[in-house]
């Protein structure tokens, strides 16, 4: 029971709290609280062992699926864009490649490996003895990763970044890397920035 009340605190009452009308500076430190005691249960209650979770050795078990995936991903999400928004194509790499790479760079160490540590490395450990189907267990996972992204308020990225944590779910299930995953979700989300989707998801442009 314990565990399920900090489940719906850490992964829908903290995202809820994003879309309330109250300082920036309050949902700040909301999610900085969120995110400090995920650290403090991984390891010193959980004790995940970090060097296990940066192993690369098992990359050859999923780089054809990730690189088949990247492949699908990016002549799906340039069709779309080129269909429906099509002034917005490459919007930032062709004008602005020096704000392309920092953002990349930025985006893939301090927004990719935080999630992922949080919804593969933390949530796996954790919660899976919560749920005694492994569909079920999956299927939570990635709503809730998607609705931690619902202060964009927009039903698109909710449905990508649901889509996305089903297939991040399968290569964590594979490899147990947090290393190789977040190179899997760093191609997937720097794409989506590449591509022309800054401004859906409040990137820089």
């Amino acid at each position: 029971m314990k565990k399920t009340i900090e489940l719906i605190l850490l992964f829908i009452v903290i995202p809820s709290s994003f879309l309330l009308d109250i300082s920036p500076i309050i949902k700040s430190f909301t999610g900085l609280f969120g995110f400090i005691y995920v650290i403090y249960l991984s390891f010193w209650v959980e004790k995940i062992v970090l060097k296990k979770e940066l192993s690369f050795s098992k990359f050859k078990l999923v780089s054809k699926t990730i690189l088949i995936r990247f492949f699908v991903i990016a002549i799906l999400t340039t069709s779309f864009l080129y269909l429906f928004d099509k002034e917005n194509l490459f919007n930032v790499i062709i004008p602005k490649p020096a704000l392309w790479i920092s953002f990349v760079l930025i985006y893939s160490v301090l927004s990719v490996i935080p999630q992922e540590f949080v919804y593969r490395s933390f949530f796996f450990q954790r919660y899976k003895p919560l749920f005694k189907n492994e569909f079920t267990f999956l299927l939570i996972n990635s709503l809730l990763f998607s609705f931690a992204h619902v202060w964009f308020r927009s039903w698109v990225v909710l449905g990508f970044t649901f889509v996305g944590s089903l297939l991040f779910n399968r290569t964590y299930k594979k490899t147990n890397s947090l290393l190789i995953l977040s190179i899997e979700h760093a191609i997937y989300g720097s794409w989506l920035y590449t591509v022309g989707y800054g401004e859906l998801f409040k990137f820089p442009i």
